[in-house]
């Protein structure tokens, strides 16, 4: 369908999801398979080879592989269509990207709380890395930083829209079901990524994580714009990483 009536009311008009409705093109099975694949080694390549380069600029390969890695994948199976992807961006997607980072802000801190209150949870260590680091570390962590949340949203993005086309195409199920059903699931899948980055705290990284990825991917869902969702990731992560400096700042003065 070109036009959507807009599932829950919140998607824009006149643009659908890419690629599960053979618009602008349609993969076959097996290209789906392999694309998720590329996700996935995508994945492996940010934990794997981040152990090979820790140095200071090296630690971008990794990030740069699970970028490049499943876009390239994408951008040979589905016949060069990365713009059904992507879409420009102007202030209203900037004001998306503003309003749904703090949404997600307000989200993130609101479980956590309640999550707090029954379990214990554990601190992002990137957090610890950050009041070692020197002002030129820093800004190297923010630019890395900024490359790898990009490849988390096509690690969220792309099973997404994979899990529409299989639920829509093979299972036949209605668009607006498939979508609750893929929506949920990729958050799940999100937040079990970050198993080992949280000492495999299943319940802090399914409830705490897993809720952040749901609004994260709505702002997707709304657009279908990987920018505005990439750019509200950015913005979270980054206020957050920002928050940490600042108050380990105020703790040594």
């Amino acid at each position: 369908m070109s036009k959507t009536s807009g599932w829950l009311g919140l998607e824009d008009q006149g643009r659908d999801f890419p690629f599960y409705n053979a618009i602008p093109t349609g993969l076959t099975p097996m290209q789906w398979g392999l694309l998720m694949l590329a996700v996935a080694a995508g994945l492996a390549a940010l934990s794997g080879v981040a152990l090979l380069f820790r140095g200071d600029l090296t630690a971008f390969i990794p990030a740069a592989l699970f970028v490049l890695i499943p876009l390239g994948a994408l951008y040979l199976l589905s016949g060069h269509q990365l713009q059904a992807l992507f879409y420009k961006v102007g202030w209203r997607e900037l004001r998306l990207m503003l309003g749904f980072a703090l949404l997600n802000l307000l989200v993130t801190f609101s479980v956590a709380l309640l999550v707090e209150n029954f379990w214990t949870t554990e601190s992002n260590p990137a957090f610890a890395e950050l009041k070692e680091a020197s002002n030129y570390q820093l800004v190297l962590f923010y630019l890395r930083t900024f490359i790898q949340l990009i490849g988390e949203e096509l690690f969220t993005i792309l099973p997404f829209l994979a899990l529409l086309w299989l639920l829509t195409s093979c299972f036949h199920w209605p668009r607006g079901r498939a979508i609750w059903a893929a929506w949920i699931l990729t958050a799940i899948l999100f937040a079990l990524i970050h198993l080992p980055t949280y000492h495999w705290n299943v319940l802090q990284c399914l409830v705490i994580i897993g809720s952040a990825r749901l609004v994260l991917t709505l702002a997707y869902i709304k657009t279908k714009n990987l920018w505005v969702c990439s750019g509200a990731h950015i913005i979270n992560d980054w206020t957050l990483f920002t928050l940490a400096i600042l108050g380990q700042k105020a703790v040594v003065s």
